[in-house]
């Protein structure tokens, strides 16, 4: 049996449609939508919005951690673009559904899917298909193991638009029980896994997670969300963490062989 797993997908439809190549299954773990691409400010739902300098100068605030400035300079721009009466929930709804339809479609069949924290789950059953299941604390057999999908990320500066508080959180995690095999989008919460190299800062990460591990002993944990982070794998106990790869990034899917 051979899986692919993929996570940090940010509009990358182009890599997404090869990444079940050879595979038995794709596993994606989140994160979708583009909304802007960090290396480079021309691209995402933001810039088609307002433009690459603005984006730029969104990168430079957010990167300094001025995350209030960020927040009300977004409000200027969207000041500007509702001030005729455009609905922004309508604007920002069909932008993300172009995404989604795009990369829905590049899904292969079976593909197993979970959200990420910049996702949007409401807009999902829209786009799904035979071959296409999304799961968000439940599970699914595959190739006669068990793997648990727990979706989304937990609060942070960055409101992003699904993040829940740690009890829905935990739950989730609850949920899907004892699993060979445990995907989330966020890493359980221990400071190598959690830290970013580039953006020189710790992601938030799940102590209910990590709790599993001690308590459940799957053989896997995969995981995204940090996309450079400082160690990509790390064995706890006689469970194997695995951030998967920013997908966007590597155009590659981390492979499981069993």
């Amino acid at each position: 049996m051979r899986v692919h797993v993929v996570s940090d997908v940010h509009g990358n439809a182009e890599a997404l449609a090869r990444a079940g190549d050879g595979a038995d299954a794709l596993l994606c773990l989140g994160d979708l939508i583009l909304f802007l691409d960090y290396a480079d400010h021309s691209r995402g739902i933001f810039p088609d919005l307002f433009g690459a300098e603005n984006a730029s100068r969104i990168v430079a605030l957010r990167t300094a951690r001025r995350f209030e400035e960020a927040r009300e300079f977004s409000r200027e721009l969207w000041a500007g673009i509702t001030a005729d009466g455009t609905d922004r929930a309508q604007v920002m709804r069909d932008a993300v559904r172009r995404q989604y339809a795009e990369l829905f479609a590049a899904f292969p069949a079976p593909t197993y899917a979970t959200y990420g924290n910049v996702d949007i789950p409401p807009l999902w059953p829209e786009f799904e298909r035979d071959g296409v299941t999304v799961l968000d604390g439940g599970t699914a057999k595959i190739g006669g193991r068990t793997f648990g999908f727990v979706g989304g990320g937990l609060p942070s500066p960055m409101r992003t638009p699904y993040e829940v508080d740690e009890e829905e959180y935990a739950a989730k995690v609850a949920a899907v029980g004892e699993v060979d095999v445990l995907c989330c989008h966020i890493p359980p919460a221990v400071p190598e896994l959690t830290y970013d190299v580039v953006a020189r800062r710790f992601e938030r990460g799940s102590e209910a997670v990590l709790d599993a591990v001690h308590r459940v002993r799957p053989r896997y944990v995969l995981f995204g969300h940090v996309h450079q982070p400082l160690v990509r794998r790390l064995r706890i106990g006689g469970t194997e963490c695995v951030n998967v790869g920013h997908f966007r990034s590597t155009g590659r899917p981390w492979a499981m062989e069993w």
